[in-house]
């Protein structure tokens, strides 16, 4: 089992000020989670990934919306477990593969996920879920890959209401919110109610 299944769901962060990024993963761990995904939307992501992974060593972070190459190298060098991607680029998952470092491309339709598996990837991520026809979709588009043992992580869209709409899917190993830290609230440094709405996304999981 990959350390990436023991979580059942991953928070989905937007960081603009490295400052924010300790309290903010503490405010996590706090919630009973040890793990993130800090895209590289911002130009604070490599530095937010570094101060994470050297104070708190238990949390597997990692790097989302990583999609060449290069940012994959800023994205390794600064301390990240794992990488996610909107989409398939072979390039960078290669990069991934020779670091030795796991690594989830986006999909959206059965060639997408043909053409990851035959990057050698078996962790794939459904986005963006909602847009792209939600649970029902991926329920259809992942039975004919069941026995490849490919599994999904749908984001985009999903929320503490429909989460285990995705979670009920056998397939399914995780979700990813955005709604668990907003940017709002990492501006105004409410840490504690990311620490409650953690609690809640992972009690509602365990009804799964």
């Amino acid at each position: 089992m990959s350390a990436l299944d023991q979580f059942p769901v991953i928070p989905v962060i937007v960081i603009d000020d490295v400052a924010d990024a300790k309290p903010l993963a503490n405010a996590l761990l706090e919630g009973g989670l040890n793990i993130i995904e800090v895209t590289f939307r911002t130009a604070a992501a490599a530095g937010a990934i570094e101060a994470i992974a050297n104070a708190f060593p238990e949390m597997l972070v990692g790097a989302g919306t990583v999609v060449t190459p290069e940012q994959a190298k800023i994205a390794i060098d600064s301390g990240s477990k794992f990488g996610l991607a909107p989409g398939t680029d072979p390039e960078t998952i290669a990069y991934f593969k020779e670091r030795g470092i796991p690594f989830i491309p986006g999909i959206m339709t059965p060639s997408d996920i043909q053409a990851a598996i035959k990057a050698g990837c078996e962790h794939l991520k459904f986005f963006p879920a909602g847009a792209a026809g939600g649970p029902k979709l991926l329920k259809a588009m992942a039975a004919p890959y069941a026995k490849l043992g490919v599994k999904f992580c749908p984001t985009g869209g999903v929320s503490l209401d429909n989460m285990n709409e995705y979670l009920s899917i056998p397939e399914v190993f995780a979700i990813g919110g955005s709604w668990l830290a907003t940017k709002a609230q990492i501006a105004n440094k409410d840490w504690s109610a990311i620490t409650v709405q953690v609690k809640e996304a992972l009690a509602k999981a365990a009804q799964a």
